[in-house]
C-alpha cells in the first residue's frame, strides 16, 4: 500500500467547524494522513514543531496565519497548500513562491453560491421585493406604496456587472435567463468577444452606472479599486436603481453609499460592508431601501454529519 502524504489542517475554528464534518474527515483520511490531531488554528504552538517537521501538505482557509519564511522553515517537506476558499492573498509570500510550493484554492467552487445568491438579489431588485418588504412593516393596510418604488419586473432590465471575474462571468450568463435583458459589463482587462459570447457588452464605468436599472459589484479588493463606487458613480445610477454588493466592502465608499441612500432615491442589497459589522449607529441599517445580510452569499449547504469538536 502506498504511503499517504501527511497533511494538516489550518484554519479558524468556525471554518474547521463549518467545512470539515465527519463525512469529509474521513474521506480526506482516505488520501492523506491527518495523523492524531487533524487541525490546527495556530502553527506556533510547540507541540506541533515534530509535526510540522513532517506535513507535506496544509489544507487551508479562512483564518489561516500567514505563511511567512519562520512559518515555513518549521515545514521544510512542505509541498503544496489546498485552499479551501477563494483568494490566497492574504497568507501567500514571496517566501513560499521562492519554494517552489504548489497553491491551489476552492474559488471557482466557491464562485457558484455567489453566483448564484446574487442573480436572485437581481430578479428580487428587479421586483423590488427587499424594499416593499420593508415598506409592508409600515404601510400594513395600504398597498398603494407599490407605486413608489419604480417600474416592478424584470423584462427588458439593464443589468450591469462590475468586474468579469470567475463571478461576474457567471452572473452575466445566469441573467440571460430574463426576457429582453441588456447586459453590461465593466472590467478594465476583459476580452470584448469573452464577454460577448457570455451575452455581455464591454462598456466603460460611467456608462454602466447610468444606463443600468441594477449594478452588481464583482471585482478584487485592491488598492486601485478602494472606494472605485463612490459619489460621483452613486449620483449617476437611474432613480430607483438598485445597488448589489456581494463581493468586498471596500469597493464602495460607505459614507457616500450613505448619504445616497439617505435620499430614498435608490436602493442598496449589501451582503459585503466597509467596515463589517457597521457600526451601531450606521444609517443604512433603518433605511427602508437598504438591505443588509452577513455575507450570506458564499455559504455553502448543511454538512450531512455532525462535526467533531476541534482540538
Amino acid at each position: 500500500m502506498a504511503r499517504k502524504p501527511k497533511a494538516l489542517l489550518v484554519m479558524n475554528q468556525k471554518t474547521f467547524a463549518d467545512q470539515f464534518d465527519s463525512t469529509r474527515l474521513d474521506r480526506l483520511a482516505r488520501l492523506v494522513d491527518l495523523g492524531p490531531e487533524p487541525w490546527t488554528a495556530s502553527l506556533d504552538r510547540p507541540a506541533l514543531a515534530g509535526r510540522l517537521a513532517d506535513v507535506e501538505i496544509l489544507l487551508t482557509s479562512w483564518g489561516v496565519p500567514r505563511l511567512d519564511g519562520a512559518a515555513l522553515a518549521r515545514m521544510p517537506k512542505l509541498r503544496a497548500i489546498f485552499h479551501c476558499a477563494g483568494t490566497v492573498r492574504s497568507f501567500v509570500t514571496p517566501e513560499l513562491w521562492e519554494r517552489g510550493i504548489l497553491v491551489t484554492n476552492g474559488a471557482d467552487a466557491n464562485a457558484i453560491p455567489v453566483a448564484e445568491f446574487t442573480f436572485a438579489s437581481i430578479v428580487l431588485a428587479g421586483k423590488k421585493a427587499h424594499v416593499l418588504a420593508n415598506d409592508a412593516r409600515v404601510f400594513r393596510d395600504d398597498w398603494n406604496y407599490t407605486t413608489k418604488r419604480g417600474e416592478l419586473g424584470n423584462i427588458g432590465r439593464v443589468i450591469g456587472v462590475i468586474g468579469f471575474s470567475r463571478i461576474g462571468r457567471r452572473v452575466v450568463h445566469l441573467v440571460q435567463q430574463l426576457q429582453d435583458v441588456r447586459c453590461l459589463v465593466s472590467d478594465p482587462y476583459a476580452d470584448p468577444a469573452a464577454v460577448a459570447a457570455e451575452g455581455g457588452q464591454l462598456v466603460s464605468l460611467p456608462e454602466l452606472m447610468a444606463a443600468s436599472d441594477v449594478v452588481t459589484v464583482h471585482a478584487p479588493a485592491l488598492p486601485e479599486t478602494k472606494h472605485m463606487i463612490g459619489a460621483a458613480e452613486l449620483r449617476a445610477m437611474k432613480d430607483n436603481a438598485t445597488l448589489i454588493n456581494t463581493a468586498r466592502g471596500s469597493l464602495v465608499d460607505t459614507k457616500a453609499l450613505e448619504a445616497e441612500c439617505a435620499t430614498g432615491r435608490i436602493q442598496a442589497l449589501l451582503d459585503v460592508t466597509e467596515p463589517e459589522p457597521l457600526p451601531a449607529d450606521s444609517v443604512l441599517y433603518d433605511l427602508p431601501n437598504v438591505q443588509i445580510t452577513p455575507t450570506l452569499q458564499g455559504r455553502w449547504a448543511p454538512k450531512p454529519a455532525a462535526c467533531p469538536t476541534p482540538p
